[in-house]
């Protein structure tokens, strides 16, 4: 009962004693409290340290307790007096953490702030992450390294455990690289949801449908990041994750092949990009793989639709409806 002020249980058992008994010694103390000598003299300091025993004007070198009564309300007001204390320098932290929050948003413009370098948008997906109160949407194009991903995980984990919902779109090619998978895997263990398509939209981060994050160069999301704010755009935004989140196929699942066609999903949108004219690096970017694969893809479809150039595979595929 005693331990909120401070003192333990023995010295609570000695301090009883001394009450009832104000003439013992140490050695008398420790016999009746079944404590050892040594243990009762540390208690003896305890209860000094705390003021609830005097030195005994009657009996030299022994100690006196102090009438609860006294003892206690000191105690208390000593404690409370540290309270206030501790609480005023707890506003005044919290009054200048709200001055600098305050600071920030006066810099920012009405609809949002660009986020320069990577360091800058981890800081600011950290910050929008703790903010969030519902759901966090993720659309993550082409390959992340493991060091993104490790800085991601601690803010991602700090939004789940408070029963955030979290949807993350990734590419169907991330699940051929054991990092992403990984990482997308653990983010399922967590209570996250994640599913993969060929092509997804750009990458996002959107929180409550109220803020997002958005990179200032699509072609390279390493330059950092613009923070929207504008409701016009958080609603295309999303819109957009919707769109292809209920296309995509859940981390777990597979996609079948096309049945009247034997197309897989990727081998499809390939021929789709193709036939608008990007390069083999430009759809390979497009899908997340390399434009190596992307070769190996259009080999396996001119030889299925006995094609000897890729001209010819475009007529035969269009033929069968493949497009």
């Amino acid at each position: 009962m005693l331990d909120a002020l401070g003192v333990s249980d023995a010295s609570a058992k000695v301090y009883q004693a001394m009450i009832d008994h104000p003439s013992l010694g140490v050695d008398a103390l420790a016999g009746l409290c079944r404590l050892a000598p040594s243990r009762v003299r540390e208690c003896l300091d305890e209860l000094g340290r705390l003021m609830l025993v005097r030195a005994s004007g009657e009996h030299p070198g022994q100690l006196r307790a102090v009438s609860p009564e006294v003892g206690f309300t000191e105690l208390l007001a000593r404690q409370e007096a540290e309270l206030a204390q501790r609480q005023a320098r707890l506003a005044a932290s919290r009054a200048a953490v709200t001055r600098m929050v305050a600071e920030r948003a006066e810099r920012r413009s009405p609809h949002g702030e660009r986020v320069l370098g990577m360091d800058a948008v981890h800081t600011a997906l950290e910050r929008m992450g703790h903010s969030a109160r519902t759901e966090v949407l993720g659309v993550q194009p082409g390959i992340q390294t493991p060091e993104d991903l490790s800085v991601a995980r601690p803010a991602d984990a700090e939004a789940l455990s408070r029963g955030i919902t979290m949807r993350t779109l990734y590419q169907d090619a991330t699940r051929q690289h054991p990092h992403i998978s990984a990482h997308a895997h653990w983010l399922l263990s967590q209570g996250a949801e994640v599913r993969t398509a060929p092509t997804i939209p750009q990458r996002m981060v959107v929180f409550d449908r109220a803020q997002a994050l958005v990179p200032v160069d699509p072609a390279d999301h390493r330059k950092g990041a613009l923070h929207v704010t504008e409701p016009g755009i958080l609603a295309a935004l999303v819109d957009l994750f919707e769109q292809a989140w209920n296309t995509a196929v859940p981390l777990g699942a597979t996609r079948p092949d096309a049945p009247e066609t034997g197309l897989t999903g990727t081998e499809r949108e390939l021929l789709h990009l193709l036939g608008t004219g990007l390069t083999d690096d430009a759809a390979g970017q497009r899908l997340g793989v390399s434009a190596r694969t992307v070769g190996r893809h259009m080999a396996s479809l001119m030889e299925r639709l006995h094609a000897s150039s890729r001209f010819e595979a475009g007529i035969k595929a269009a033929q069968r409806g493949w497009l």
